[in-house]
Parts: C-alpha cells; sequence; structure tokens
C-alpha cells in the first residue's frame, strides 16, 4: 500500500531560537511538548502532515549513546554532536505497524523492535492533552544521518487541530520532501519498501516518487542544486536535504517573507529558503 508523507523531523539546538524563525517564515508554530529520553519538540502542522522541530533540551535523560533501542533518538543525537543541525528524518503514514514491520524485516530492513509511545500535547487553548504513536522503523544502514520509519497515531483526535493548520504564509499541504544521494537508483529497493509504490521515475537528477501525500524526490548532488538552487548536504546514503510547501498564492508568500526580512531567493519559480538562520534545512514554496 503506498504511504503519503506524516512527518519530517528537523533538529536543531535552539527549540524556541528555531520555532522563531519558523513563525517569521509564516507559520504558525506548537508549543513545546516533552519526550521522556530528554528531546524537545515543538510542531507546524498541516493537513494530515507535520513538521517536526527538535531538540535534545535535557541530555540527562538520553539513553547511553551506544543505545539504539529509539533509531530516532540516536541518530539526532549523534547528528547534533557530530554533524549540525538539519533535516534528519523522514517519515511515512503508518496503516498496520506490525505489517509493515514485517515487510521491512522481508526487504532486508528490518532488525528494530515495533515502539510505542505516549507523551502530553497541548491544545491551542493551552490545555493539556496526550497523544501516541505505533512506530515500524525501517533500519537503514547505509544512511547513518538519517531515520526513517512509518508513524500511526493512537489518539489523532487529540492532535491535529485545525487552527493550528492556519498559516500566514498561506501553506495549504506539504508538496515534497527531498533526499539526496550520490547515487540515488542505489537506494531505489529501500525507497520502494518504505513508501510502498513500484512506480518510481527517473530522470538525469535522480528518482521521483508520487504518494498520497506528497512526493519523495531522491536526487543526486547537481539535481538537489539544479532544483533549489544551493549547494546539497553530502553524506553516505541517503540524506534529507529539503522540505516543499504548496502555497495558495506565491506572490503574496514572497510578500511576506520580504516584509519578514527572510533569506529567500527566487530559483525556478520556488521561493527557497536556505540561510545559517536555517539551521542546515532548505525550506521552499511552491505554487498550489
Amino acid at each position: 500500500m503506498a504511504r503519503g508523507l506524516d512527518h519530517v523531523i528537523h533538529a536543531v539546538r535552539d527549540l524556541d531560537a528555531a520555532g522563531a524563525f519558523y513563525e517569521r517564515l509564516g507559520f504558525t508554530v506548537g508549543a513545546r511538548n516533552r519526550h521522556p529520553w530528554g528531546t524537545h519538540n515543538r510542531i507546524v502542522q498541516f493537513p494530515n502532515f507535520f513538521l517536526e522541530i527538535l531538540a535534545v533540551d535535557e541530555p540527562e535523560k538520553l539513553p547511553p549513546a551506544d543505545d539504539h533501542s529509539i533509531p530516532f533518538v540516536s541518530i539526532n543525537r549523534h547528528f547534533l554532536e557530530h554533524v549540525g543541525e538539519g533535516l534528519t528524518g523522514m517519515v511515512l503514514e503508518g496503516f498496520d505497524p506490525a505489517a509493515e514491520l514485517k515487510a521491512f524485516e522481508a526487504a532486508g530492513f528490518g532488525g528494530v523492535p515495533l515502539f510505542h509511545f505516549d507523551r502530553k500535547g497541548k491544545r491551542p487553548d493551552g490545555s493539556d492533552t496526550e497523544v501516541g504513536f505505533d512506530i515500524a522503523f525501517a533500519h537503514y544502514a547505509a544512511s547513518p544521518h538519517a531515520v526513517f520509519f512509518t508513524c500511526k497515531q493512537t489518539h489523532p483526535h487529540n492532535f491535529w487541530s485545525s487552527e493550528m493548520q492556519q498559516h500566514p504564509n498561506g501553506v495549504t499541504a506539504v508538496a515534497a520532501c527531498a533526499l539526496v544521494a550520490e547515487n540515488p537508483t542505489d537506494h531505489h529497493v529501500f525507497l520502494e519498501t518504505l513508501v510502498g509504490v513500484r512506480d518510481l521515475r527517473s530522470s538525469s537528477l535522480g528518482l521521483s516518487i508520487d504518494t498520497p501525500r506528497g512526493d519523495v524526490l531522491a536526487l543526486d548532488p547537481r539535481g538537489f542544486a539544479d532544483t533549489y538552487g544551493v549547494e546539497a548536504p553530502r553524506d553516505g546514503g541517503l540524506r534529507v536535504g529539503a522540505l516543499e510547501f504548496k502555497v495558495a498564492d506565491l506572490a503574496a508568500t514572497r510578500s511576506l517573507l520580504e516584509r519578514n526580512g527572510a533569506p529567500m531567493r527566487v530559483h525556478r519559480g520556488k521561493l527557497v529558503v536556505s540561510a545559517p538562520e536555517a539551521r542546515g534545512a532548505v525550506i521552499a514554496f511552491v505554487a498550489d
């Protein structure tokens, strides 16, 4: 079954500063949430998709550095300590976590047990609620600085908020998540298994996969630079490089970014944000 994009993780060192930057880009950013293992996050919601801004704010609660039982903790911790800040995870929507893990294992991408956790959340009015997640990890040893999994929410009615999905920049939905690899076709088996799609389109720039919610792009460094007008992050295996959003009125979005002094450029019909303030991420806005 084809899986749409569920969320993307942006690992940062200063959670509130990163949240303020996304607000400067015209996003509505949620309140701080806390995980029991020492990471905190703030969420930017869209219809059935979210951006997770993640930081290690209670390092004393982190599991030992050699504990990889929760890959999104160990990979983000290592990334922040040894690589820097940036996009570190691409997550697909989950339907049946047990079946998804079985499929990952059959294809050679298993090895991590099913994982469930609950945490406290905040409603727009500031009141507490509880959210929960069932996760099936797709372990991909070729990509040491990226984490991939499916995610199914156990209390979705407590998580999603139409109020938090209203953004001054006019974003209506996620458009694409772009991965970078020296040779994207080397990773086609993993991507087919993760996304649940066998129809991968190939071009001189890399691979493209249509999903029920946004495209998954796997670009080589030249293709990434050609698509976004900025240098691609270099890494082993697949690296999460950029996130694209659809907007209702691209001119209005550009006007807001200019008024807010956001570090934006126009490239191939996209508004592209990539600067030190973006903390290793490339954010692009495209016309819906």
